[in-house]
């Protein structure tokens, strides 16, 4: 009997031990549940999230170019619980600017925090650029002669006589500060080295600036190749023709300056070149034109003297080999 009421106090005294630390444990729980829903919720309420977002530019006025190179997208650094920040799309925050009144010339646009649609409970801080600048101009047209660009040379004692360019003008179509200054377009190098005669290639045409539009981007190129026309100095012995008689002429030499073709020019001789007429000059002492006969093709320019003086002696001439005295 007493160790039945024994076991009975003891069960009863465990029970009432277990009773007190399971309240104990419960508000140990809620203690600790508390603090972690703190903790958690502190942390959603702090949570940073840095996004890379578009620009988008629209309703630009009909007739106008953006000229310079404006920012594709802005970094914004936004704040709120970290399960609302991990639902932001940047393609759905979107910066767009609206240009339908702007004017030529430079526009700056200040990006502000509300014109990004964060929602609720979130917050952009944080903005780089926070402005936006515009360089406008006015979208002209013009028709513009073509340059040919030359490298090198044609070949020595020629040159280039004309050139033919097909179309000779472009139509240029850009920003009016690009467009107004233009007095031509160059082609890439033509290459003339070496050339002697007339030559035919299609070139690539040279934008003055990427920005411009044009309406074709090569040309078809003649360049015409003639010989190079030059003037040459030549010493000629004055040559006596159809003389009877035994002669003596001054001076011996003239000075002659004759025009050509250089190829040409460079390969005469002067040999025979002046020359007198002396057929039916008696013996004496006469003044006669000095005579100048060139290939054709050439021109006399110049000569000296125009005249000269030749003394006929009364022995005649026996045959083709006689000499003149000295």
């Amino acid at each position: 009997m007493r160790l039945g009421k024994l076991n009975y106090r003891s069960i009863a005294s465990v029970s009432r031990r277990l009773r007190g630390s399971n309240i104990g444990l419960r508000v140990l729980a809620v203690v600790l549940a508390i603090g972690l829903w703190i903790f958690v919720n502190s942390a959603e309420r702090g949570s940073v999230e840095q996004l890379t977002v578009p620009v988008s530019y629209s309703t630009l006025p009909q007739g106008m170019v953006i000229v310079n190179h404006p920012a594709t997208s802005v970094k914004v650094e936004v704040t709120g619980p970290r399960s609302l920040l991990s639902l932001l799309d940047p393609e759905r925050l979107t910066l767009k600017i609206d240009l339908r009144s702007i004017a030529d010339g430079p526009s700056e646009f200040k990006i502000y925090p509300s014109m990004f649609n964060v929602g609720r409970n979130t917050a952009v801080t944080s903005i780089s650029p926070d402005s936006l600048s515009l360089d406008i101009d006015r979208l002209v047209t013009r028709d513009v002669p073509v340059h040919l660009a030359v490298e090198d040379r044609v070949a020595p004692g020629y040159m280039i006589s004309s050139v033919d360019i097909t179309p000779p003008n472009v139509t240029v179509v850009g920003p009016s500060r690009y467009v107004a200054p233009l007095t031509s377009v160059n082609t890439e190098p033509f290459d003339l080295k070496g050339l002697t005669s007339n030559t035919s290639r299609s070139v690539e045409i040279s934008p003055p600036d990427p920005s411009l539009g044009l309406s074709t981007g090569h040309v078809d190129a003649r360049v015409n190749v003639t010989e190079a026309i030059t003037d040459r100095e030549l010493r000629s012995d004055v040559e006596v023709k159809d003389s009877d008689f035994k002669y003596r002429v001054e001076p011996k030499q003239a000075t002659l300056t004759i025009r050509g073709p250089a190829v040409k020019l460079a390969g005469l001789a002067p040999k025979g070149l002046a020359y007198v007429d002396a057929n039916g000059l008696a013996p004496g002492s006469h003044e006669v034109p000095l005579q100048v006969t060139v290939p054709d093709g050439m021109q006399l320019m110049r000569q000296s003297p125009d005249k000269v003086r030749i003394r006929m002696y009364h022995e005649r001439l026996t045959t083709a080999d006689d000499e003149h005295p000295s």
